[in-house]
């Protein structure tokens, strides 16, 4: 499966694409809000692998891409959504990029494309995305999109040491669809 935009391909996950993958994943910047306190080959393997196993489900109710730079072949993130189960008619969007691309759209980017796939392609009713309340520029990614903040679970998640907020967004197919026109 292969996703464009203006500036993004985003492709299934291979092998080959780890030592990519780790170089953003080891970044201080990317750990702070993410469960590990570091990152090695083998976690990243384990990582892509998971991914390309989801590439052979039939049917498929997970769709987590590599988000690529279009005119320079590189891998910069990952960006998908997710069914729990098959027959769902709703499904969790989610987006890494490298901290090196930070600020310049391509999480949007990348995330709109998986909201049209997810609402034209697969038929879904709902996409939801959930991100720790202190990542305000995840966030501003999800208020971007047009999703609709939901809820604020206070210290629902407990990582690195301590308790955090998670906030909840959400975005219908009829809201989609009025965006679009």
């Amino acid at each position: 499966m292969h996703l464009t935009t203006h500036r993004l391909l985003l492709r299934e996950y291979n092998l080959n694409d780890c030592q990519a993958v780790l170089d953003y994943q080891s970044n201080p910047d990317y750990l702070k809000y993410n469960p590990w306190d570091r990152r090695n080959l083998a976690d990243v393997q384990e990582f892509v692998q998971r991914f390309i196993n989801w590439q052979n489900q039939h049917p498929r109710t997970k769709f987590q891409l590599a988000v690529t730079l279009k005119d320079k072949n590189k891998l910069i993130g990952s960006c998908g959504i997710r069914m729990r189960q098959v027959g769902s008619h709703q499904a969790e969007v989610g987006y890494e990029i490298s901290p090196l691309y930070w600020g310049q759209g391509y999480a949007t980017e990348a995330a709109r494309r998986m909201l049209h796939y997810g609402f034209e392609v697969q038929g879904l009713h709902r996409i939801w995305a959930s991100c720790l309340a202190e990542n305000a520029a995840s966030a501003r990614v999800l208020k971007k999109l047009g999703m609709q903040q939901e809820g604020h679970l206070r210290e629902n998640r407990w990582m690195k040491g301590r308790y955090w907020d998670t906030l909840l967004y959400s975005i219908l197919a009829t809201e989609w669809k009025k965006q679009q026109s």
